[in-house]
């Protein structure tokens, strides 16, 4: 068992090597922008090495609007598009092309989406691979990859109740006004543990008032008081940030931001200051969201809870299986500890993540078929070696 462990993981380590040094060229801009692949079958390689399938083409219905220029020659300045904003990582990379699947499956206008991708430029699986690896899951996806510097945020954070929130990634939503390219002034951004089940036009429809610069399902039953520490809300002027408010919890994981009036009020400089204070005195437990609390609560344009069913991960510290809140359902959301594509391999699933399991484009049984090969490749060289 412990020589089969190593041998995997050998394994999964070189081959990542390899296509780091097969596929990276010095990277000269902060976007990279990925093209129809023209290497002669080196995508589909790349494709079958980490275990996913090609999704199937999605096209437009008769009823959508025209883009003013071709796939090959689009931008993310034309005006027809859809803005989606996700991260990007080799460790949520199997959530978030299933993610993605779900939006185009349910798109009525999928080739007017565009994903807007933010990697780390130190992620064992390098943006450049990941890039081309998206290419060959979707090969007629509009979308870039952006390299999110880790140093930008890296000195702000704090520990946190679990170590997974720490990922500078997850913070890079609070850039995402100086990431994305100018022109984008208006993006829906989603996190990798997510699928929808409704047309995404319909979320980006929803029209954010004048005084709103982001829009989210809010959960005002819930106790917005545990968001926060004791000495929080024991020091006189501190508490008082709410006192004009009236906030309600809402999950980061899906928003609507406005990023012409995030970049004209300067939220993400707002956002560093609550984090900065955090690193002086304690005043909360919860990663990346708290700031956003703070910063926008009560002042949230609310969006209909179908568009979130969030907590399906379970309890934090438990791992338990939640149920779906009542109502009409658009996107299921694996926020908290147990994500359905681990469960799922475990053969320990949740109900839930039966729902999900359609959208994933990971290939188990093609991987595990592989490995074996691979294993007795090795296996039958060293033979001859030793011979």
């Amino acid at each position: 068992m412990v020589l089969e462990r190593f041998h995997s993981r050998f394994l999964l380590v070189s081959a990542v090597v390899f296509f780091i040094f097969f596929c990276y060229t010095p990277l000269m801009c902060i976007g990279i922008r990925s093209f129809p692949n023209t290497g002669g079958g080196t995508e589909s390689e790349l494709n079958s090495l980490f275990g996913f399938s090609e999704a199937p083409e999605y096209r437009n219905g008769d009823d959508c609007p025209a883009k003013t220029l071709q796939r090959e020659a689009l931008t993310s300045c034309d005006t027809s598009l859809i803005h989606v904003a996700m991260t990007l990582d080799s460790e949520y990379l199997r959530g978030s092309m299933a993610a993605v699947h779900s939006v185009l499956r349910h798109a009525s206008c999928p080739e007017n989406v565009f994903l807007h991708f933010i990697a780390v430029e130190f992620d064992p699986v390098s943006p450049r691979v990941l890039s081309r690896l998206v290419r060959s899951i979707f090969p007629s996806l509009n979308f870039k990859v952006y390299i999110f510097r880790e140093d930008t945020v890296i000195n702000l954070i704090s520990s946190s109740i679990r170590t997974a929130l720490e990922n500078p990634l997850n913070y890079a939503r609070n850039y995402l006004d100086d990431i994305l390219d100018l022109c984008v002034d208006r993006v829906i951004y989603l996190d990798s543990d997510l699928v929808l089940v409704d047309d995404i036009q319909n979320l980006w429809n929803v029209k954010l008032h004048e005084s709103r610069t982001i829009g989210a399902p809010e959960y005002c039953h819930a106790n917005f008081t545990k968001y926060f520490t004791d000495s929080f809300w024991s020091d006189p002027v501190l508490s008082r940030v709410f006192e004009s408010r009236n906030p309600c919890y809402f999950n980061t994981g899906v928003m609507l931001m406005d990023l012409q009036k995030w970049r004209e009020g300067n939220y993400r400089r707002k956002i560093e200051n609550w984090m900065e204070l955090q690193r002086k005195k304690r005043i909360y437990e919860l990663g990346s969201l708290p700031p956003f609390l703070l910063v926008f609560g009560g002042n949230v344009e609310p969006i209909d809870h179908r568009w979130n069913q969030h907590g399906l991960g379970g309890d934090n510290v438990a791992g338990s299986c939640r149920s779906m809140h009542p109502g009409p359902v658009s996107l299921l959301h694996w926020s908290g500890k147990g994500k359905p594509w681990v469960r799922l391999d475990q053969k320990s699933p949740c109900p839930l993540d039966y729902v999900w399991e359609p959208y994933d484009l990971y290939n188990v049984d093609k991987v595990k078929v592989q490995n074996q090969q691979q294993h007795q490749s090795v296996f039958s060289t060293n033979l001859i070696y030793f011979s």
